[in-house]
């Protein structure tokens, strides 16, 4: 028979695990998850790239909210080394935001340049 488990939190850094203990075997009851963009920030980033007073979708505003993502996956990656399954969610954002890159070139190299400009990547 299995005992009531009995649960504690125990503090790895940032990061906040609930372990179980069930006859003497240690079980971790939630994971480690990355944190998305707040509402604010989101909201933030949203309002100072949109075309538009109602955009939320334009390649802008879509690389913009990409690359804050990517900002704070790359702090995340500073202290979680081993995380490879966030990296490779890593990976695909960086995809995503170079083929819309390459859309906002070959559409308007205006936009484009103001957008890498603004956000400070490329050269």
């Amino acid at each position: 028979m299995v005992a009531a488990a009995r649960a504690a939190v125990v503090s790895f850094g940032p990061a906040v695990r609930r372990i179980a203990w069930v006859s003497g075997e240690v079980r971790r009851t939630d994971r480690r998850r990355v944190v998305p963009l707040t509402r604010e920030r989101k909201t933030e980033t949203i309002a100072s790239f949109r075309t538009h007073a109602v955009d939320t979708g334009s390649p802008e505003v879509q690389i913009a909210l990409l690359t804050r993502t990517i900002e704070q996956l790359t702090e995340h990656f500073k202290v979680h080394t081993k995380d490879h399954h966030s990296r490779l969610g890593l990976l695909k954002m960086v995809g995503r935001r170079r083929r819309l890159l390459d859309y906002l070139k070959q559409k308007d190299f205006e936009r484009y340049q103001r957008i890498i400009t603004q956000l400070g990547i490329r050269k």
